[in-house]
């Protein structure tokens, strides 16, 4: 029966049914299963930023991080704990075993922390909790540069943050970053001697740029059948409005901030800089280093990095084409997408090889049906 059973099942259609299923399985899992480059291996660990700006640095580390490193070895499934201590801030890791569950090693942390609060010492003034993923690694880095000298590093700024506004709408981008470059700010450079001879102090200043940039609902006005909404608006828009503030009154006469200083509407000091230099095989003659700005795009949890790659450099192509100005310029620095896309190409094309040697050899020694 057995016998009759097998002979009928290899010699009937049922073995290339079988094999095709099989078949368009595969090519289906293949189509559909992301590609990515990182490994998905969930590997949960968080960033716990804290702030006491009294401290210098040894104090940080004796009175905040040594105790919370030792607080946060007692969590249940913690494999790490590693800090930096710095003058009024520091930053401590913990970083948990490798499967550990991503919500439940979060809410241990969280439950650890704001259970021992009343160990805190009072030089702390705030702490925030950071959970990092391995999705949080930018998949394509578009650097934004200028080979004319009147784009700055202000312009290319502003512009990038248009870009990264827009990249938003492409499906299955994650945290958008623009690194680099000046922002735009409002700056007041007071004058010492403007400020003493109309009797107006540094506090008189910030509580008039405190108190005065709000706005606040000041309630309803009823009438008929109309209601209107009434809202105090006494926002700083521009830097004509901040300059002519009110900052104090001296014997009868308002002090201006345009008389006791100078206020600027433009790029802020700079704290960084970024440049980018092209080599030999770039296959460009472009020589000397100019000023860039960088955008980082970063992918959902499982989104395929190779689609999410190409919609982001598509529409990055379109943008450039509608917002940017002559001699700006945008250069890919990174694409994730591309190299995985290689990788799984490299390893499908192994396979494939490898499968057809097997058949080759089982034909050669069983017969073509067995292979």
């Amino acid at each position: 029966m057995l016998e009759r059973l097998i002979r009928t099942a290899l010699n009937g259609t049922l073995p290339s049914i079988l094999m095709f299923i099989a078949l368009a399985a595969g090519v289906f899992a293949l189509v559909k299963t992301p590609r990515e480059e990182e490994p998905q291996i969930v590997v949960p660990f968080a960033d716990v930023l804290i702030e006491a700006p009294t401290l210098d640095a040894q104090q940080v580390e004796r009175l905040v991080t040594t105790p919370l490193e030792k607080l946060l070895t007692q969590i249940d499934g913690v494999e790490h704990v590693y800090s930096t201590s710095d003058d009024g801030r520091a930053m401590v890791t913990v970083r948990f075993f490798v499967g550990e569950n991503r919500e439940d090693s979060l809410v241990k942390l969280y439950n650890k922390i704001f259970s021992n609060q009343d160990i805190v010492p009072s030089a702390v003034t705030s702490w925030v909790v950071k959970p990092v993923e391995i999705d949080d690694v930018p998949i394509v880095v578009a650097t934004v540069w200028s080979d004319r000298p009147s784009v700055d590093d202000y312009d290319l700024r502003r512009l990038a943050q248009e870009i990264a506004l827009d990249l938003q709408s492409v499906a299955d981008t994650n945290r958008i970053e623009v690194i680099g470059g000046r922002p735009r700010e409002l700056r007041v450079e007071i004058d010492p001697t403007a400020m003493a001879a109309r009797n107006t102090a540094i506090s008189d200043v910030l509580f008039a740029l405190t108190a005065s940039n709000v706005r606040l609902p000041s309630g309803q006005l009823q009438r008929s059948d109309t209601q209107l909404l009434v809202e105090t608006d006494a926002r700083i828009t521009d830097a004509t409005n901040l300059a002519n503030m009110t900052v104090n009154v001296v014997d009868g006469v308002a002090v201006h901030i345009s008389d006791i200083a100078t206020v600027y509407d433009g790029p802020a000091e700079p704290t960084t800089y970024n440049w980018i230099r092209f080599g030999p095989a770039h296959g460009t003659q472009m020589s000397g280093s100019f000023a860039s700005v960088d955008i980082a795009i970063a992918k959902k949890r499982g989104a395929n990095a190779v689609t999410l790659a190409r919609n982001v450099l598509n529409r990055i192509d379109s943008l450039s084409t509608e917002l940017f100005p002559a001699g700006v310029h945008v250069e890919i620095t990174r694409n994730y997408g591309e190299t995985a896309d290689q990788k799984i190409g490299d390893l499908i094309e192994s396979v494939a090889v490898a499968v057809l040697t097997v058949v080759v050899l089982i034909s050669l020694f069983l017969g073509w049906r067995a292979a």
